[in-house]
């Protein structure tokens, strides 16, 4: 692996410790230890579900696009999946702050955001790996 993807991995690895925090924090707060309403322990559990599985994503997209034959662009675009795994979360437990929430306040546009961030790397890194797949031939 290219040293800059061993740096990209270190770090999301790092990330874990985290995500494991926040699980412990959403053991807390459904069992009764945090308060939260309704709203909160939804949001709480989308947020930390989306932070593991993006995380492990954007990991196996950034070793899969770290070959000689896919397109640096390919590389590139996909550590969009990395991006999307601090937005999503983020949108998910910051549009929820506060006290007795209603609903989710403006934050909740980093969920799309991180969507959008999702879907083009997913596509650019799944057209790259193609791409490199059908070889010059």
């Amino acid at each position: 692996m290219s040293a800059p993807v061993l740096l990209v991995a270190g770090i999301v690895l790092l990330t874990v410790v985290g995500i494991a925090y926040g699980g412990s924090f959403l053991l807390r707060v459904v069992n009764g230890g945090f308060p939260a309403n309704d709203l909160q322990r939804s949001y709480f559990r989308a947020g930390h579900a989306h932070a593991g599985v993006l995380v492990i994503l954007g990991l196996v997209v950034a070793i899969l696009t770290d070959q000689p034959t896919v397109p640096g662009w390919g590389a590139s675009l996909g550590l969009l999946v990395l991006l999307a795994a601090v937005l999503m979360p983020a949108g998910f437990f910051l549009s929820v702050v506060g006290r007795d929430p209603a609903k989710p306040n403006g934050f909740r546009l980093l969920i799309g955001a991180g969507a959008v961030s999702l879907v083009v790397g997913l596509i650019g890194a799944g057209v790259a790996l193609i791409l490199a797949g059908l070889g010059p031939g």
